[in-house]
């Protein structure tokens, strides 16, 4: 019985319906976005203490490959949103932003669908290379111990607008 062709390895092969370019830190530009989102949390957070820490994290991301897919995939995908303005679609409650992804998830199948995911709804991958220790420097953002995928809802506020710069240094 014949082998079936060995698949590729690598999590940014996944073909995707609508290419986005894909940003990756590591090095020294992982260190100043990292220590870009803990100001800007910190800031964020000190302005809005209402909520416990824990209850305010989740307002702001999605944390967990299980939740940034829930979310994805409660977002409309491009092709299915209506361009005629006579059509009001319900937008869901929860969009992201841009997902923030470990490139060093072992086994890499758990994020691979990720990709493809976030491409049909048009959020944009940054992703976070450390050797082995992606996940790890991810969770410390987040206060938590490790976080291989954490998606940036949508809010309005300084956390968004620093992604938002980011975004606008990714090639087009």
């Amino acid at each position: 019985m014949p082998r079936p062709p060995k698949r590729d390895k690598h999590p940014n092969s996944v073909a995707s319906p609508h290419p986005l370019p894909e940003l990756c830190f590591e090095g020294e530009s992982l260190d100043h976005l990292l220590e870009a989102f803990s100001s800007e949390i910190e800031s964020a957070r000190s302005t809005d203490t209402a909520l416990p820490e824990k209850f305010w994290f989740k307002q702001q991301f999605s944390m967990g490959v299980n939740e940034v897919t829930r979310v994805l995939e409660r977002m409309p995908p491009v092709a299915a949103m209506p361009n005629d303005d006579s059509v009001q679609a319900v937008p869901p409650r929860t969009q992201l932003q841009a997902i923030l992804l470990a490139s060093d998830c072992n086994p890499w199948g758990l994020t691979k669908h990720l990709s493809s995911l976030a491409a049909s709804r048009r959020v944009p991958l940054l992703f976070v290379k450390d050797k082995k220790r992606g996940s790890l420097r991810l969770g410390e953002v987040v206060k938590l111990k490790t976080a291989i995928a954490v998606g940036v809802k949508v809010r309005g506020n300084a956390i968004n607008k620093l992604v938002s710069s980011l975004l606008l240094q990714m090639p087009t």
